[in-house]
């Protein structure tokens, strides 16, 4: 078997991938929603991937690695690979978990990612009444993550919040950042009282930060909010955007406090979780199977992780039903360090009409059932998905 063709199209916002073999099996992925930019750089490595056995999954990969890089143009290469394993799959008549070891589980905790309606308000009130809302979901997740400080708009929405002004565009790539007031702090620590108080010890939760904290505020939350037995703190200093991993600035707020803190989402590469894990600079890594270079990768990070007493728990919020396809896949196989993954969503809400392979109800008490399909089990409908497509891409299935 051999690549004879290598398309990337936008269907929606999401680029996605299809890998076109000499023996009819193709292979489909998704990059992250909102990453239109990446088509001509995932197109640009066609040359490369020509001829080669998609099956050897390794060294294709050894041919185009070189070409991604800290989030986000990680998911160049990541969408790549984990097209390759989806005809690996299909070739061998087996799921993906199967050729990445098999699976540890049988179904997969998720917790939630995506948002239909995000928050427009940031008081406690408002914080408490959108954590009713999700406990009492349909999916009945048990583990809720909430963006507060720097990862939402609650440092504009609140005055006095932090000691410094707001970027005018902001937009992914950009942070605000600064040091909080007394006034902030304190808002935050009692937007986490009426969460835990609305959620009970029933449901557990994390809260999505930043980035943009100084390390002295970073640990002054942690600890402020030791008692109330957060599952963790996400990219406090670095994360979603940033070119950096600063594992030494980790390592002094994780020191400091008994709350875990979690980062990860924006590396590429295992080298790059290296500081992280063997310092043990945090307590929890969330790399993104879409940026960190596939789900081969991922899984050698999580055992990695496992060797050195630190949970994994993966990114995908925007990574669309292909990327969840891919999660479900490659987080049955993981070590018991594995916690849960970011519960990506169909984004327009056409997706679930044109993938076949999901179950009628994907979430069931918090979990995804890991299924028996062959590749990443799921499949894009071509008559139904054409139609989401412009006209210049209309061959994208022929």
């Amino acid at each position: 078997m051999r690549i004879t063709d290598l398309r990337c199209v936008l269907l929606g916002q999401s680029p996605v991938v299809r890998i076109v073999t000499d023996a009819g099996i193709d292979g489909f992925a998704q990059a992250e929603t909102w990453k239109p930019f990446l088509v001509p750089n995932i197109l640009a490595l066609r040359e490369m991937l020509l001829g080669e056995d998609p099956t050897d999954v390794a060294r294709c990969m050894s041919r185009i690695r070189h070409r991604g890089g800290f989030k986000p143009w990680g998911a160049t290469v990541s969408t790549v690979e984990i097209a390759l394993w989806d005809i690996a799959g299909k070739a061998a008549g087996l799921p993906v978990h199967k050729l990445l070891g098999g699976k540890l589980r049988d179904r997969v905790r998720v917790y939630n990612g995506a948002r239909r309606t995000p928050l427009t308000r940031f008081t406690p009130e408002d914080y408490a009444a959108d954590c009713r809302a999700m406990r009492a979901c349909g999916e009945g997740f048990t583990i809720v993550k909430q963006p507060i400080g720097f990862h939402s708009a609650m440092h504009r929405d609140q005055p006095g919040f932090y000691y410094g002004d707001p970027m005018p565009l902001p937009r992914h790539g950009t942070h605000d950042r600064g040091l909080l007031t007394e006034r902030g702090l304190t808002h935050m620590v009692d937007c986490v009282v009426a969460m835990k108080e609305a959620l009970g010890d029933e449901v557990g939760l994390a809260l999505d930060c930043g980035p943009g904290w100084t390390v002295p505020d970073a640990i002054r939350f942690a600890r402020a909010v030791e008692p109330m037995n957060l599952l963790w703190l996400e990219d406090l200093l670095t994360g979603d955007y940033s070119p950096s991993v600063d594992a030494d600035h980790y390592r002094e707020v994780t020191t400091r406090t008994t709350t875990p803190i979690h980062t990860g989402e924006q590396i590429y590469l295992r080298q790059n979780f290296r500081p992280l894990i063997e310092s043990k600079a945090v307590n929890v890594i969330g790399p993104d199977p879409g940026d960190v270079g596939g789900l081969a990768e991922l899984k050698w990070i999580a055992e990695h992780a496992d060797l050195h007493g630190l949970l994994i728990a993966p990114h995908g919020t925007a990574n669309g039903l292909l990327g969840l396809a891919a999660l479900v896949q490659v987080c049955a196989t993981l070590p018991g360090n594995f916690i849960a993954f970011e519960y990506p969503i169909g984004d327009p809400d056409w997706w679930y009409d044109i993938v076949d392979g999901l179950p009628e109800r994907i979430v069931v008490d918090g979990h995804v059932e890991v299924g028996n399909r062959p590749g990443l089990g799921v499949d894009l409908i071509p008559e139904k998905a054409i139609r989401h497509l412009s006209p210049k891409d209309d061959g994208f299935f022929d």
